[in-house]
């Protein structure tokens, strides 16, 4: 065990969580890094100092306990276990396992300097989501800050960078403790007004917090600082300084979140879309193509496409057959054959799903036909080509997307055969020479209706 892991008395907790080193203190609890010995993985450990029975102090660890318990969201710190500790039987002591996220939190992070505007927009939706889906279940953080922020890495380079809040410590819940009215609760420099005065809190509380954070984070200093009353109370006087170098989008966000005006404040479902629109049209022009750019010979394309006729045509059963052989050659739960329109991807057979039709931003289908060869991601969570699409970082939660070209005898790309999972998968070339000769199927049908077409207009000059 190493020196730090010496600062608890245990070096297994629960004859289960063999104790590492001490990660950090915070309030009446502190931090370990710790390996679960029965499923072999790392974890955190919080273990709380001892509290009598039927104090505020018991009272506040149940209600942590019971809120993370209740919550389970890929921007939230993910509960494990939690257990009472008896080693003392005159001193209980109660713990939580959570995951170990293996990152900076934000503080350190902005110890280095501002972040770029592109890193602020994933962050931004990453919390904005957790805080949603957290207040669609009825818990307001109340302490939002940095340090209360995990950048979770998830490959060496940096790829893919999670932002998770963690500690809800002194969450309000609608099942937990009462709000504490006529006093402060949180940490002085990231207080909303409303907190500051002592008030019950909302939603919109957390929404002027994170406010405050991306701030920090574009300008690098707290926008309230300084002794704790005077920075809780500046809030009440003045708003904060928003950057004149950001976008006017950007400025009317970032002003209206840290308004003083509850009423001022923009909802989260708002600020998602946001930053998701800014992190895509910022990862655009850092790396992979965006899909809603459209290529120099659209208009050709599009042209090939109308003259296929298969944008208003019903359900066709020869597409379907191959579809559903796609799905059990590559078994996966989702197999289609999609024509990119100008703004629209139309399924034209879709196995698996209900959906026939998706706008063209949202769909990988529309960047797979910008080149003749098969776009395949193996993993969209660490793919940036991939990561901030809606399909993958929403509800849908797509994890692996394998697509080949329809492309005609003249060389235009109509649409993709494509292999869809939610779960991450490796992709051999045999897999993309059979994906490849299923898409050719697809086009042997398209081309044979085409003939046919031909044939039958030609019949009826004649005649």
């Amino acid at each position: 065990m190493s020196e730090t892991a010496s600062q608890h008395p245990y070096s297994v907790l629960h004859d289960r969580y063999r104790i590492d080193s001490f990660v950090g203190k915070g309030g009446m609890a502190s931090v370990y890094r710790a390996h679960d010995q029965l499923l072999g993985r790392d974890v955190a450990v919080k273990l709380f100092e001892p509290a009598p029975a039927n104090t505020e102090e018991l009272a506040r660890q149940h209600h942590e306990l019971a809120v993370l318990a209740s919550l389970n969201h890929p921007s939230l710190v993910t509960l494990h276990d939690a257990g009472i500790d008896r080693t003392d039987p005159a001193s209980p002591r109660r713990f939580l396992v959570m995951e170990l996220v293996k990152g900076k939190n934000l503080k350190e992070a902005l110890a280095e300097g501002p972040l770029v505007r592109r890193q602020v927009a994933q962050l931004a939706y990453d919390l904005a989501e957790g805080l949603e889906y957290a207040h669609h279940h009825g818990v307001v953080h109340r302490d939002v800050k940095p340090a209360n922020i995990l950048l979770a890495e998830y490959t060496e380079h940096g790829v893919r960078t999670r932002a998770k809040l963690a500690d809800f410590g002194i969450a309000q819940s609608r099942n937990g403790l009462p709000a504490s009215e006529g006093s402060a609760t949180g940490t002085a420099a990231y207080l909303s007004p409303e907190q500051a005065r002592g008030e019950a809190l909302g939603p919109a509380s957390d929404v002027y917090s994170l406010g405050l954070v991306l701030l920090e984070c574009l300008s690098g200093v707290p926008s309230f600082s300084g002794p704790k009353l005077q920075a809780a109370m500046a809030r009440l006087i003045d708003d904060p300084e928003v950057p004149d170098d950001l976008p006017v989008d950007w400025r009317i966000l970032l002003t209206g979140m840290t308004s003083r005006s509850i009423s001022d404040r923009p909802a989260l479902g708002e600020i998602i879309l946001f930053f998701r629109r800014a992190f895509l049209a910022d990862s655009g022009r850092h790396s992979a193509p965006d899909a809603g750019m459209l290529p120099s010979d659209e208009a050709t394309r599009l042209a090939a496409v109308r003259r296929y006729d298969v944008l208003d045509t019903p359900p066709d059963g020869a597409f379907d057959r191959i579809t559903a052989l796609a799905a059990r050659l590559f078994d996966v739960p989702v197999a289609i054959v999609s024509i990119v329109d100008f703004d629209r991807i139309w399924f034209k057979s879709h196995h698996g799903l209900e959906v026939s039709e998706i706008g063209r931003d949202a769909g990988l289908c529309a960047s797979a036909i910008l080149g003749g060869e098969p776009w395949v991601v193996d993993d969209a969570t660490f793919d940036p080509r991939a990561m901030a699409n809606p399909l993958v970082a929403g509800e849908f939660g797509l994890r692996y997307y394998a697509g080949v070209p329809l492309t005609t005898r003249d060389g235009h790309n109509l649409g993709t055969l494509c292999v869809l999972d939610f779960e991450p998968r490796e992709t051999t070339t045999a897999d993309l020479q059979t994906l490849g000769d299923l898409a050719a199927m697809v086009m042997s049908e398209l081309e044979l209706r085409l003939e046919l077409r031909r044939v039958s207009g030609a019949a009826s000059i004649k005649a």
